[in-house]
């Protein structure tokens, strides 16, 4: 083996370890405090190890959080399947079938990706309230959808691009119209985009704050408000619930990309090349 060769090799390693090692120090912080009693979860014993082992911080957290991660699991899943598929109609078309103004239909759309979420919460909780949606799930679900539809539509979009041309055209040459195209050619190849799109919309959703704080509250928001609550209540007493509470809120999301990590990036990379 080339000793240049093997000499890079090592170095790229130590680079990957020493940034892996300075990830993982606040989850290692995050980890031993939960399991840390309310006289052990201190500041000054941060990096130190339990001095007894506890479980209190668990149930406790487990026991505020629990009826939150299911209203987040009922906010989530439908928001994240309705953005999808109106995002997959969205951008079937516009790649397509092509119509006059197109083009600009598209950059409208996109244009809502840019526009800063607090640039418009005042207005926007006016018009929820003035239309009279239900504080909580529902009007969250709304919300998230029609945010996501930027996101998915411009995903979708650049990956039918990648589809041949010539598949399109041998169904219409078949005399399958738009609807039939969209159903029977497009849509079974639009498994790996659809994996990208319910990652992304899924860990969006289950991270959101702000919608939370405006549009819901502790007894019908999502996990990200109860787990503010929670903090709030116990910081000055027990840091470990709320280290605690961090980790249960956080893994469905880390579930997520470990089952489907590979196929978030295989679907990203798969809409990258036209042809």
């Amino acid at each position: 083996m080339d000793p240049r060769y093997a000499l890079g090799r090592t170095v790229k390693y130590l680079v990957l370890f020493f940034f892996l090692v300075l990830v993982l120090i606040p989850v290692y912080v995050l980890l031993v405090t939960s399991f840390k009693g309310s006289g052990d979860a201190t500041a000054a014993r941060a990096w130190a190890l339990p001095s007894e082992w506890v479980l209190d911080n668990w149930s406790e957290a487990w026991t505020t959080l629990a009826p939150a991660i299911g209203r987040s699991l009922m906010m989530v899943v439908p928001a994240s399947i309705i953005s999808a598929i109106l995002g997959s109609m969205n951008g079937f078309v516009l790649s397509r079938w092509r119509f006059k103004g197109a083009d600009v239909v598209f950059t409208v759309i996109l244009f809502g990706m840019f526009i800063p979420y607090q640039a418009v919460m005042i207005p926007l909780l006016q018009l929820v309230l003035g239309i009279g949606l239900p504080s909580g799930v529902p009007t969250l679900i709304i919300l998230h959808v029609i945010y996501g539809i930027p996101i998915t539509t411009l995903i979708f979009r650049n990956y039918y691009q990648s589809i041949p041309t010539e598949m399109v055209e041998a169904g219409r040459v078949d005399g399958a119209g738009m609807l039939r195209t969209y159903w029977s050619i497009v849509l079974p190849l639009s498994i790996p985009s659809f994996v990208v799109v319910l990652i992304w919309q899924f860990t969006s959703a289950w991270n959101d704050f702000l919608f939370a704080v405006f549009f819901s509250s502790a007894q019908n928001g999502p996990v990200t408000l109860a787990l503010n609550n929670l903090a709030n209540g116990s910081i000055l007493a027990n840091y470990g619930a709320s280290m605690a509470g961090a980790i249960l809120a956080s893994a469905p999301t880390l579930i997520v990309y470990i089952l489907l990590g590979k196929y978030f990036i295989g679907g990203l990379m798969s809409g990258s090349v036209k042809g």
